[in-house]
């Protein structure tokens, strides 16, 4: 039984970072065409989406290779093990997405004032291959259960929706003549992404930073502790996110009485289960008695 239940483990672990390679090999290839078609059609809005999609080829094939990587567990260069390493790629990613668009707004905001026009046909028939390349890509992520196959799906479901607005666009500037529609779009497209980037830079900076994690409350948290037996106080409490997933915190914890080390034991895996609840994966637990504290506090003066 304990060897079916492994077999099913390392299966998921292949089939997660499979299905982000699928994806990430899909979308390359889909960018490769879309960078040819842009010039082809001249159009502004598919050549701006191609920079958008080679900002996501970059986050798939570096989630394909951290979800390879974070399966690595902790080791004499990094003890909290590879999770951060997930960080570095979003920063990558980032400057190579905001220095696209700001080149992309460079070609398109002329463009407004000076509009050209743009092959409808071919912005058609591309978009239409978008719609359906991604999708796939979107369809096979969905099938996975691991947060990184999510996020990407996420992601992968936004340049769907891109495409799907570039489609309506190809229609209309088809029947009527407003090729200004082109570099609307194109700029419509680089501003969504400038927002998400700087979205998602916010919140890895937070974690390089050793901000608390949004969803922990660390009132909460210091009430909590107090509701167990023989707890007088806390303090010293500090939490942060090893990769905006796994969350650490160590604490000082001062006790009314002295206890022995096998109360102290069932002490401290009590709270270390509660505070799973309250999304902590990993507790550092110091224990104190009052004592202790007051004899720290007069060193500290």
């Amino acid at each position: 039984m304990a060897h079916d239940h492994h077999n099913h483990h390392d299966h998921h672990n292949h089939s997660d970072v499979n299905n982000i390679q699928i994806a990430f090999l899909l979308n390359l290839f889909f960018t490769l065409i879309e960078i040819v078609g842009g010039f082809l059609t001249n159009s502004i809005a598919i050549i701006s989406d191609a920079i958008h999609d080679l900002g996501d080829c970059l986050s798939l094939g570096l989630a394909w290779y951290f979800q390879k990587v974070a399966k690595r567990g902790s080791d004499t260069s990094y003890s909290y093990g590879y999770k951060r390493f997930s960080l570095l790629g979003a920063i990558i990613n980032s400057v190579v997405l905001v220095t696209g668009s700001i080149l992309i707004l460079t070609v398109a905001i002329p463009r407004i004032i000076h509009p050209v026009a743009a092959n409808t046909q071919g912005m058609f028939l591309l978009a239409i291959l978008g719609v359906i390349v991604n999708g796939a890509a979107v369809f096979r992520l969905k099938k996975g259960s691991s947060i990184n196959e999510k996020v990407v799906s996420l992601h992968l479901l936004e340049d769907v929706l891109g495409w799907l607005a570039i489609l309506i666009g190809s229609v209309v500037m088809h029947f009527f003549d407003v090729p200004v529609l082109d570099p609307i779009m194109s700029i419509g497209i680089a501003c969504f992404v400038l927002y998400n980037v700087f979205k998602n830079m916010r919140h890895s900076l937070r974690i390089i930073l050793q901000g608390i994690p949004d969803e922990v409350d660390m009132t909460d948290i210091s009430e909590h502790l107090l509701h167990f037996d023989g707890v007088e106080s806390v303090h010293d409490l500090h939490v942060w996110s090893v990769d905006g997933i796994y969350n650490v915190l160590t604490v000082h914890v001062v006790l009314n009485n002295s206890l022995n080390m096998e109360k102290l034991a069932e002490l401290k895996a009590a709270i270390r289960d509660s505070l799973k609840e309250e999304g902590i994966q990993h507790a550092t637990i110091e224990f104190e008695t009052s004592d202790e504290r007051c004899i720290f506090e007069k060193c500290c003066e």
